[in-house]
């Protein structure tokens, strides 16, 4: 399986609500925003965070399971995460209807990368 980079850097909040998702954030490449009962979570650029988040984590990095992921495979996000909990590398995971995203701390995204690459996983 192949694994994309994505380059810059990541911020994870807890927000008060939908106001605090900008026009800047909508237009950015990659966000990502959901919505449970009880919070709304954003995933976006660290230079687009919003100012004052109801809780919010700097400090990550993002790659992707490149392809469409069918819903009939199993246990591939738990496989890329066994790999990196292995190496105690805690990571944030964000899946979208064709596939998966993994965030992890900066300072362990190339140990995180070595080992996927040493499991057998490609990175591009």
């Amino acid at each position: 399986m192949k694994l994309k980079q994505i380059t810059g850097d990541y911020t994870v909040c807890r927000l008060s609500g939908l106001s605090e998702l900008t026009k800047e954030i909508q237009s950015s490449p990659f966000w990502f925003f959901g919505k449970t009962d009880d919070e709304f979570s954003l995933v976006c650029e660290t230079s687009l965070a919003p100012e004052n988040p109801v809780e919010r984590e700097d400090g990550f990095r993002a790659f992707r399971m490149e392809g469409v992921l069918d819903f009939s495979l199993i246990g591939i996000l738990s496989k890329l995460s066994t790999v990196l909990a292995d190496q105690g590398i805690g990571i944030f995971a964000v899946s979208t209807f064709q596939t998966d995203y993994i965030l992890v701390k900066k300072e362990s995204y190339h140990k995180a990368m070595k080992a996927l690459q040493e499991a057998g996983y490609t990175t591009i």
